[in-house]
């Protein structure tokens, strides 16, 4: 039996990370993810983990950190937000490129400037191509479970990559939800030690970690990760089923939600699915076939997955809640569209830049991108794909 409790996303991630007991955590405070390695210093210091806590004097020197504590062979996490994961920029693509599966909880917060310590996917859109497994969560359980699972996939041998799990900063994060946590000995069963095949402390194997890399081997180095990220896919998926049978909580690489039979459907990540499934209820009450596919993983992106789910659907919308500035489209519609197309699938496509700088996103809105679809659906025509909700001043969904 699971353990019934009411918890924040950020309490919960810290309390799986409790439960992970890794080797070494390196942390410096943002907000709204100080809570996380807060609650878990607390830990430590009451002797409830052996876990060595670094407190480093920025968020550069904690991924700098984790990086030397995973390529000595220990287990490594951190956590941060927005600017904080934008100062670690260069050691993100390090620790990927090395092959060191470090976990970091992302709590979503929009990146500066102007300063805004509100929500958006800003943070976690700036390390799409950055080599890691990006897991979204749409609440707190959410947040809880892919952490516990967060080892098993980045440490599996045939991927051997970093994984960060995102939620939404304030939303999720500081809001308490019911939740169900796994017994501490059933996570350290399910979770396993680490053992690493190769690494600098072993004296057996003199090794190098992050040489100069030329002409003569980057190429090959970058195609390797390549086939890392295609093989975390069918781990992510294994793992999933073995969560299920220790918890009977079902995870894939996305939610279907009424989607099986829908005409109109959105696309969306975090904690906005929750409100789109009131609304594809409301919808459904009245008898319009609305449905939902909420994105789980996004890195390693599953295109042939998606194209599939939306083949039978009459319109699609694809939220983004972060604005790449591109002038054609956010991140997560550039990347669905792209997969509708080389799976030659042709549906009508709208994409919906939305909830920037923590601007709210109700019910109300949600609803007018369905009204949107219904007359692209009675009309076959999209004549603006590139819009955007919730723009003061801004009629009509920018259509």
């Amino acid at each position: 039996m699971g353990i019934r409790e009411r918890l924040s996303g950020n309490e919960a991630s810290a309390i799986a990370m409790k439960q992970i007991n890794p080797d070494v955590v390196a942390a410096f405070p943002i907000t709204p993810s100080t809570e996380i390695p807060q609650y878990f210093s607390s830990f430590v210091s009451n002797g409830k983990v052996d876990t060595e806590f670094v407190a480093v004097e920025s968020e550069h020197s904690a991924m700098s950190a984790c990086i030397g504590a995973e390529a000595a062979g220990s287990r490594a996490m951190t956590a941060t937000s927005s600017n904080g994961l934008a100062y670690m920029w260069e050691m993100v693509h390090i620790a990927s490129s090395s092959r060191l599966p470090i976990v970091m909880p992302l709590v979503n917060r929009a990146i500066s400037g102007p300063l805004n310590i509100h929500n958006d996917h800003s943070d976690a859109m700036g390390i799409r191509d950055a080599g890691w497994i990006m897991l979204f969560s749409e609440n707190n359980q959410e947040a809880y479970d892919n952490l516990i699972m967060a080892h098993r996939i980045a440490e599996h041998k045939d991927v051997m990559l970093p994984l960060t799990v995102c939620q939404d900063g304030f939303i999720t994060s500081h809001s308490i939800e019911n939740i169900e946590l796994i017994e501490d000995e059933k996570v350290k069963e399910f979770v396993g030690q680490y053992h690493p095949e190769h690494y600098l402390l072993n004296s057996k194997e003199p090794i190098a970690v992050g040489p100069m890399d030329l002409q003569a081997y980057l190429f090959e180095h970058k195609y390797a990760e390549h086939q890392a990220m295609k093989n975390a896919k069918k781990v992510i998926l294994e793992v999933a089923k073995e969560f299920e049978k220790m918890t009977g909580r079902s995870y894939g690489l996305f939610e279907e939600y009424k989607l099986d039979d829908c005409d109109v459907a959105i696309v969306c990540m975090n904690s906005t699915a929750g409100t789109t499934k009131v609304v594809v209820d409301e919808l459904r009450e009245k008898g319009i076939k609305a449905g939902l596919l909420k994105l789980r993983v996004f890195r390693p992106f599953p295109q042939e997955e998606i194209a599939k789910a939306l083949s039978k659907v009459k319109a699609v919308a694809v939220l983004d809640k972060a604005e790449s500035l591109s002038s054609c489209g956010g991140p997560l519609f550039t990347e669905v569209t792209s997969a509708m197309y080389v799976n030659n699938l042709n549906v009508p496509t709208a994409g919906y830049i939305y909830g920037i700088g923590g601007r709210d996103t109700t019910t109300k809105d949600i609803s007018s991108v369905y009204e949107d679809l219904l007359e692209v659906v009675k009309t076959g025509k999209i004549n603006n794909p590139y819009r955007y909700l919730g723009v003061k001043g801004v009629k009509n969904n920018g259509i």
